[in-house]
């Protein structure tokens, strides 16, 4: 099963994935399934798992004080502004995951290793591989994630269509919120640039106003 766990809708100011894109990402045969993690809001994450079903993973990248955090299987949005380690809690009152996203970037809002530190024993898994990334952090977060004992994963953080389809962790059994962490502990990864066009989406998309 291909995972990618770090995208962004046209929900997003910086997005431009529709939900035709999510479908005929998911009939492709590329991914089996797509966490949509738009910025600040989970509402067309909803509104895709309910048109799409349960292969769309609900997802919400916050904004906390002290950088990004994203949250899985959520139920209902957490707000921005909190600090890191209130997010968190917020996202394990609703069973969620703690997923770090870019982590230590600093051109983009990656949280740094002092306030990692600091919610180390509530995160569940680190994103050691960033399809935009442009700092090259990877190995960095991978030991980071491998001296707390937590699985890394692969995402694309893709914002438009020729973002998607190159970075995604394969995991054994279809992923729930239960055994999710688990099966990323043996997956593998494929890392591949989602490339220019990849990276630009998000500044085209706020210059564009495609909303």
């Amino acid at each position: 099963m291909n995972i990618d766990l770090h995208t962004h809708s046209q929900a997003s100011p910086d997005g431009s994935l529709r939900l035709e894109d999510y479908r005929h990402m998911l009939q492709s045969g590329t991914l089996d399934y797509i966490a949509i993690t738009d910025h600040d809001r989970i509402d067309f994450a909803v509104a895709a798992q309910a048109a799409l079903g349960n292969q769309i993973i609900i997802g919400e990248e916050i904004t906390t004080q002290e950088g990004e955090i994203i949250g899985l299987y959520l139920k209902t949005p957490i707000p921005p502004g909190l600090s890191a380690a209130e997010t968190v809690r917020r996202i394990q009152i609703q069973r969620g995951i703690v997923y770090i996203p870019h982590p230590f970037e600093t051109v983009r809002k990656g949280i740094s290793l002092a306030s990692l530190n600091n919610i180390a024993t509530a995160v569940n898994i680190v994103e050691t591989y960033n399809g935009r990334s442009l700092q090259n952090r990877g190995k960095l977060a991978e030991q980071w994630a491998q001296t707390h004992h937590l699985p890394g994963a692969s995402s694309s953080d893709s914002h438009g269509w020729h973002g998607w389809g190159r970075t995604y962790s394969t995991v054994a059994h279809k992923p729930t919120y239960k055994t999710l962490t688990g099966l990323l502990q043996d997956a593998q990864h494929s890392k591949r640039s989602t490339g220019v066009r990849g990276r630009i989406y998000p500044k085209f998309n706020r210059l564009r106003g495609h909303r």
